[in-house]
């Protein structure tokens, strides 16, 4: 493979330890439904201010290793013109790219998604690594409900996670693949499970399928967790030791790390379901356990920013330090006294 060691270079460094992964890559739409929250207008300059607040956070880089951005903040600059990728590469982090077009409805399968995108990924990859990114993310939704998901959902959004690696890493950039179960239904943590480990178990047959090289992917699941509405939560160490039980069961060894979604959880309790897992299991894992996380990385900075820049300072402090509780809950070391700290 033409770029082997380059991918496998990339991969190790998105997962090295004590860093995750920021996802700073939300659609126009869904920034403006962020946006809605502060009464701040979903405009390219706003969404250009928002993101030059987190991507220039002092120190960023302690506990950041890549950040997914969109298509627009790729092309865009910093509010010193400066790329966001250049920028981003000076100070040590590693940029990042979504390239689906977002989750669309499944032919014949009423309430459920497929993925799209793959048309002209290719040429898209082309442009994408000469703009600087050296990684990408494609995300796979399963929705559990009833009689759902079904064999069509899962292989048909496996083949296509299956696919996007492959055109990723012919163009030397390694691919995130993320098969998200959504924690949206009142369906317990066995269901969560039964659902997680099949989706998993048939996106590695696909990759197998198609060559993808797993030594150059980072794989980005949902944790087996209950439904929001579930009557009946787990706890935070049965979450962990199910979600480890189910990658123990699906994931080869020569994949380098795996960087969780947060999913909806709440900031702290992401945190806490990570930190958990490398405290308790770390022995029994072969590769790195990290985040890779959007809102519950972003939303309070998002809330202290308010669209003014006066705020600047306060917000970027906020954002450090929900890196700095997941990095340490990435190494096993976070405790719940550290939120009321600012590192």
């Amino acid at each position: 493979m033409k770029y082997r060691n380059e991918l496998i270079d990339t991969a190790n460094a998105m997962v090295s330890e004590g860093k995750g992964i920021l996802a700073a890559d939300e659609s126009n739409p869904t920034c403006g439904k962020r946006f809605d929250l502060i009464n701040l207008e979903s405009t390219a300059h706003n969404r250009r201010r928002y993101r030059n607040m987190l991507l220039t956070t002092p120190k960023l880089e302690d506990y950041i290793s890549g950040v997914i951005l969109f298509d627009e903040t790729l092309r865009q600059s910093t509010l010193d013109e400066v790329p966001f990728p250049k920028y981003l590469s000076e100070k040590g982090i590693i940029p990042g790219i979504k390239v689906d077009t977002g989750a669309k409805d499944l032919s014949l399968h009423d309430g459920e998604k497929i993925t799209e995108g793959l048309d002209g990924l290719g040429e898209r990859l082309i442009e994408y690594r000469e703009l600087g990114a050296k990684f990408a993310k494609w995300r796979a939704v399963i929705t559990i409900g009833e009689n759902i998901p079904s064999n069509a959902c899962i292989e048909g959004n496996a083949h296509a996670l299956a696919r996007y690696a492959s055109l990723c890493q012919e163009q030397g950039i390694v691919p995130i693949v993320e098969p998200e179960v959504l924690m949206d239904g009142d369906h317990s943590i066995e269901v969560c499970y039964e659902v997680t480990n099949k989706a998993q178990s048939t996106l590695f047959k696909h990759l197998e399928i198609m060559d993808v090289m797993l030594e150059g992917i980072v794989l980005k699941p949902s944790m087996v967790i209950s439904g929001k509405d579930c009557a009946d939560q787990a706890d935070v160490d049965t979450v962990a030791s199910e979600t480890v039980r189910c990658l123990k069961s699906n994931v080869p060894e020569n994949v380098p790390g795996i960087a969780f979604l947060s999913g909806g959880q709440s900031d702290e309790l992401a945190t806490a379901h990570l930190n958990t897992m490398n405290a308790n299991h770390k022995s029994e894992m072969t590769w790195s356990l990290t985040f890779s996380y959007g809102r519950a990385l972003q939303h309070p900075s998002l809330m202290a920013w308010a669209g003014n820049d006066g705020n600047e300072v306060d917000s970027q402090r906020i954002l450090h330090h929900r890196a700095y509780c997941n990095g340490l809950a990435s190494k096993g070391e976070y405790r719940a006294n550290i939120e009321t700290e600012m590192a």
